[in-house]
């Protein structure tokens, strides 16, 4: 009966340990998902960007990414760091030389968590 119970134990675990790597992996495709359409719904516009433009965008998010009393929703995360990426690939446009560093910019704002965010959120309150 021990033996039993130790593989319907080691059983739950395994399927539970599946389950919550297949929730993160569909976590993350939605969150693609919604990184390509604002990357997709913005890279004309952020492509036309001034750099006084940019800058604007730029400590905006910083400001409410750091104010302790706001809470951006995963939209409005991503809408800042996405275009922050885009604008990465007008850098590269302006100045080739430099085209390096814009690519590894770019990935970087892509790659942007906003799980992550939440996370440093919950550390500001304390």
């Amino acid at each position: 009966m021990k033996l039993i119970q130790l593989f319907s134990v080691t059983l739950f675990f395994t399927f539970s340990f599946w389950s919550v790597n297949a929730q993160e992996k569909i976590v993350s495709d939605n969150d693609m998902l919604l990184k390509e359409t604002i990357y997709n719904e913005n890279r004309v516009k952020v492509l036309n960007f001034s750099l006084k433009e940019f800058d604007a965008l730029f400590f905006e998010f910083f400001d409410k990414k750091s104010n302790p009393n706001l809470l951006l929703t995963k939209e409005e995360f991503y809408n800042y760091t996405i275009q922050i990426a885009v604008f990465s690939d007008r850098l590269a446009a302006l100045y080739p030389d430099q085209k390096e560093i814009a690519t590894e910019n770019k990935k970087k704002w892509f790659a942007e968590n906003y799980e992550d965010y939440l996370l440093s959120k919950a550390s500001q309150k304390k």
